[in-house]
């Protein structure tokens, strides 16, 4: 009996495991920029709450690991968000949002899914409703702390810098808004481009100069 229930548990745990998202080792940078700063006092981010910070751009870059025992090293996927409230909101009644997932045209078919999958595991919320999975000609790079570059066809351009002491506006600022994706590490940095031009969110929008970016890293 001890053995047939042995089995009949290890049976269970690998059919488990099988269900599982396959995750080894997946770490790469991260860019995320929104439309509201992210590094400010309160006065400024109260005077914001439900006027501004609806939309977002969030960048994976995968260095090395795997999804779903799918290799994603050297991919890249953007997700593209708008939303009903200020995102970040922790009061915000209304949470509806709408997104588009840009993948990596280089990947492959299962590659592409794997990327996808990996983005509505890691922000199911922002990702419930997908507008929109398309492949996209992609560039990103990290040139230095504080310093990205994001392209996505002509879809998707973000830029960014690092904070230097003339973006210390009131003297009481701090990160307000914690980055939207779980498991980074990231610093806040001004956006010198943040732009949307796509047509599936029923918005397009661009909000440069702000302190409204995060450049850092991931790991799982």
């Amino acid at each position: 009996m001890k053995r047939t229930a042995c089995f009949a548990a290890m049976g269970c745990w690998l059919a488990l495991a099988a269900a599982a998202p396959a995750l080894a080792g997946l770490e790469g940078d991260y860019l995320e920029a929104r439309t509201s700063d992210v590094y400010t006092g309160p006065c400024f981010a109260n005077a914001e709450v439900n006027l501004d910070g609806q939309e977002a751009i969030l960048a994976w870059h995968v260095r090395k690991g795997a999804w779903d025992g799918v290799d994603l090293a050297g991919r890249t996927v953007v997700l593209v968000v708008r939303a009903a409230y200020t995102l970040g909101d922790p009061f915000a009644r209304e949470r509806t949002s709408r997104a588009v997932v840009l993948v990596d045209e280089g990947a492959n078919d299962q590659a592409r899914e794997a990327l996808a999958s990996f983005v509505r595991a890691r922000v199911p919320e922002l990702a419930a409703q997908l507008a929109q999975v398309m492949p996209a000609q992609v560039t990103f790079e990290v040139r230095g702390p504080g310093r990205a570059l994001l392209r996505a066809g002509d879809l998707v351009e973000v830029q960014t810098r690092p904070l230097h002491h003339g973006d210390h506006l009131c003297g009481n600022e701090e990160v307000y808004y914690p980055p939207l994706a779980p498991h980074v590490d990231a610093q806040p940095a001004v956006t010198l481009a943040h732009r949307y031009e796509g047509e599936a969110l029923g918005a397009r929008w661009s909000s440069p100069g702000k302190r409204s970016a995060f450049v850092g890293v991931f790991a799982e």
